[in-house]
Formats: C-alpha cells, sequence, structure tokens
C-alpha cells in the first residue's frame, strides 16, 4: 500500500524589506562617517587623507567581516563557541601583558600586529554573545534555577567584564555588562535574582570609579561643568560650543573650527559634535533617527526568531550596536559623564567599525533564515 508523508522543503532566505532598511542604513551611517572623518581630521596630520585612508583599509576589512556573517552557518558558530571563547580570554590576557600590549594615554587595550593596533576588548563583544546565546539556550529548560540560570552566565560575564576593566577600559566593561544582563532576563531568568546583582554590580562599579582620580574627575566635572570648563569639563564643553555654533543647518563641511585642536579626539569619540557644528541638527537629528529606525526594525523581527538560541543572538548584536551609540550621544550633549567611547560606523576606529559590521552581518543572517517560508511537498513511500 502507497502512503504519502509530508517532508519539510528547503528553500533560500529571501532579502527582506527589514534587512533592505537595516542595509541602507548602515551604508547611509557609513558614508556620513567617511564625509565628517575626513573634515575632522584635517589638523592631525600634514597629509589629510591619512586618517581617511586608514578608515578605508579598515573599511574593507569590516565589509569582509561583514560579509562572513552574513553567509555562516550558525551551527558552525556554536560548534566553535568554546575555541572562540578560549582565544578571546587569552587576548584579554596577553594585551595585559607588558611587551605585548599597547598603551595608549593609560590604558592598555590594544595588541600591535605590524602597523594595525586591533582592540582586543571589540573582538570580545560578539564572541560574549555567542558564548551566552549559546549557554542559555542549551539550559533552557533550567533557566530559573539559580545556580545554572543565574550564577553560572554572569560568573562568566563578570570575569571577561573583570578583565576589561584591568585595561582599564570602564566604558566597554560596562556595555558588556548591560548587555550580558539584558540578554540572561531575556532568557528568562528570574527577577528576584537581578534586583540585588544590578544594586550590588552598581555599588561596585561607583567604588571602582570613585577610587580611580581620571574617572572621578569626569564625573565631578560632568555635575558641574560650569566651574571646570578648563579642566575636567574642558572636552564636553567644547561639545556643546561646536553644536552651539551649528546651529540648524551647520556652517558648512570643512568650515568648523572646533577639529583645529580645540575638541580633543575630534575624529574619534566627540566626532558627533563636529558633524553638529558642521553640518547642524538636521544632520545629527538624522543619525538619530537612523539608530531608532535599526532599533526598530531589529525589534520587529525578532518576533520570528524560530528558538531562543538565534533570539538572543540577535537581541545581543543589536544592543551592542544601539546602547553603544546611546551612550556615545548622550556623552557627547552632556547628558552623560564623559567616557570615551566611539559612535558605530562614525568614530574612526578600526577595532569597532570591523565589531558593528560583524554584528550587521550576524542580524542580516538572522533576518535572511527567518524569512524562509514554511513550504511542505508530499513524498510518497512503500508501506509494507
Amino acid at each position: 500500500m502507497d502512503g504519502t508523508l509530508i517532508a519539510p522543503l528547503e528553500t533560500k532566505g529571501r532579502f527582506t524589506l527589514s534587512a533592505g532598511v537595516l542595509l541602507l542604513a548602515v551604508v547611509y551611517l557609513t558614508l556620513v562617517g567617511l564625509v565628517i572623518l575626513f573634515s575632522a581630521s584635517q589638523s592631525i596630520y600634514n597629509n589629510e587623507f591619512t586618517i581617511l585612508k586608514k578608515q578605508l583599509v579598515w573599511l574593507g576589512i569590516a565589509l569582509v567581516a561583514g560579509m562572513t556573517m552574513y553567509m555562516v552557518k550558525l551551527e558552525r558558530m556554536q560548534q566553535s563557541v568554546w575555541i572562540m571563547s578560549g582565544l578571546m580570554i587569552v587576548g584579554l590576557i596577553l594585551t595585559l601583558v607588558p611587551g605585548i600590549g599597547i598603551t595608549v594615554n593609560g590604558a592598555q587595550r590594544w595588541i600591535g600586529f605590524g602597523g594595525l593596533r586591533v582592540q582586543v576588548s571589540e573582538f570580545s563583544k560578539p564572541v560574549l554573545v555567542l558564548a551566552l546565546s549559546t549557554y542559555l539556550a542549551h539550559h533552557q529548560r533550567v533557566i530559573g534555577e539559580f545556580r545554572k540560570g543565574f550564577v553560572y552566565p554572569l560568573a562568566v560575564l563578570g570575569f571577561v567584564c573583570g578583565l576589561i576593566l584591568k585595561q582599564p577600559d570602564f566604558g566597554t566593561a560596562a556595555l558588556c555588562g548591560m548587555v550580558g544582563f539584558t540578554m540572561v532576563f531575556l532568557a528568562g531568568a528570574r527577577m528576584m535574582y537581578f534586583i540585588p546583582s544590578i544594586f550590588g554590580a552598581l555599588a561596585l562599579f561607583s567604588l571602582m570609579v570613585y577610587h580611580d582620580p581620571v574617572r572621578l574627575v569626569r564625573v565631578t566635572s560632568f555635575l558641574h561643568i560650569q566651574e571646570n570648563i578648563t579642566t575636567g569639563a574642558y572636552q564636553l564643553w567644547q561639545g556643546i560650543l561646536a553644536f552651539g555654533a551649528g546651529g540648524i543647518t551647520g556652517v558648512g563641511l570643512g568650515n568648523g573650527r572646533q577639529q583645529f585642536s580645540f575638541l580633543p579626539e575630534a575624529h574619534t569619540d566627540f566626532i558627533f559634535a563636529i558633524l553638529g557644528e558642521e553640518l547642524g541638527l538636521v544632520a545629527t537629528l538624522s543619525v538619530v533617527m537612523v539608530f531608532i529606525a535599526i532599533f526598530l526594525v531589529a525589534m520587529l523581527q525578532l518576533r520570528r526568531a524560530p528558538n531562543l538560541f538565534q533570539f538572543l543572538m540577535g537581541a545581543g548584536s543589536l544592543l551592542f550596536i544601539v546602547l553603544q551609540a546611546v551612550i556615545n550621544i548622550g556623552v557627547v550633549t552632556g547628558s552623560l559623564p564623559t567616557k570615551g567611547m566611539s559612535l558605530p560606523f562614525i568614530s574612526y576606529g578600526g577595532s569597532n567599525l570591523v565589531v558593528v559590521f560583524i554584528f550587521t552581518g550576524l542580524l542580516l543572517n538572522l533576518f535572511r533564515q527567518w524569512a524562509k517560508p514554511i513550504v511542505s511537498k508530499a513524498r510518497e513511500v512503500e508501506v509494507l
């Protein structure tokens, strides 16, 4: 007797409208970054194209990394998660070793490869997302338990953040902590475990800032900007002046004055202020709206995730992009204490550019997977 079985029909994922919006947003931010970076770096070297050329080299590497993440199979990433986690930890430790780690402005965060410097803490972000997503998905049934569902993942998170704090890099450590906490919460860990842990983490972080003179000056200067415009709040004050000078439409590309040694780190952490000065409120609001669009598009797509692993991968990738943008814009506009953190896709910096393109590639990969239609085909089999 013949029978009929229903088997799933394998189909290729489609490039959806959401993926198109995300891709256009990233292209827009990257182009804005290249244009304003060229203007902001004119006074740094005798050759005004030096910074732009370096950024273009990193952009090429970032595009390759993003395309790789778009094409890679998520199952293969899960299989290599512990190897990648081990390499991440070794890299963070090597960064702290004298003679291997490179120190800039009192922070030992880089490892050099020829003429390129790699910030290992940046590359720990995607590995951290992968490790937490894999662990939490594997232990989904016991995620409500205190030990396996809360202590173990946060112990790993705390260890990684501790190595980053030793560099020291308070901003990246805080960002990793916030994203990690959120991922554990989204996985289903009990709220009763979070409240005391959050207060404890904030207390510990505040204590570390209190005992670090440089960070303490930044916080106190932020609270009293007018009294510290020539000392701790100088950079923030110059950034505010840049926004004021730009007004609605800006003073025009290349006509800003802040990048000419008035605003420190004009091409990195405070490039948003140069954007406001030269292109005005219209340009800065457009950047903010694009980041909001990225957040909303990805949030809508997260509802289509078929399992916890893919959901957490998407959520972690999105949070690392958007939260970093929120912190950078908050710092530059005086809404948050001054902290060195790049504006994704726009600030100068190769490591961060590569990492945000990795997250973009992962999101596009997930969107492609979630766009696969559920189609079945009939298959005849012989039943004896």
